[in-house]
């Protein structure tokens, strides 16, 4: 199973609360109602900061993390017409594309 970490802020003139409404509302349901992603993704979080006593302050607005059964899988998904057309144009209207950092990982549960 491959892991994608893609960590993001969102742009400039946006608040965090309509990020967050933003990423989870919109952008999520817009990403799950592809039929390549009910087909090739095997799970699919979004995730955001909540405050945290005695942590130094997030250096990013959210997390989004996708696990694919294989490269051919995550191949696939990214060049679909669906994927190309529909939710990567709408992730510029949210999140500050320069700022993105990816982290792409074989999961290994541990506990």
């Amino acid at each position: 199973m491959i892991k994608f970490a893609f960590l993001i802020n969102r742009i400039q003139g946006m608040t965090f609360e309509e990020f967050v409404e933003y990423h989870r509302n919109r952008h999520a349901p817009l990403f799950t109602s592809i039929p390549e992603a009910r087909q090739l993704v095997k799970k699919y979080t979004v995730s955001h900061p909540v405050p945290a006593d005695g942590y130094p302050s997030p250096a990013y607005d959210g997390l989004t993390e996708i696990w694919f059964e294989s490269w051919a899988d995550h191949d696939a998904f990214f060049a679909s017409d669906n994927y190309r057309k529909l939710v990567n144009p709408d992730e510029s209207v949210f999140i500050d594309m320069s700022s993105v950092a990816v982290m792409v990982t074989e999961e290994r549960i541990v506990i």
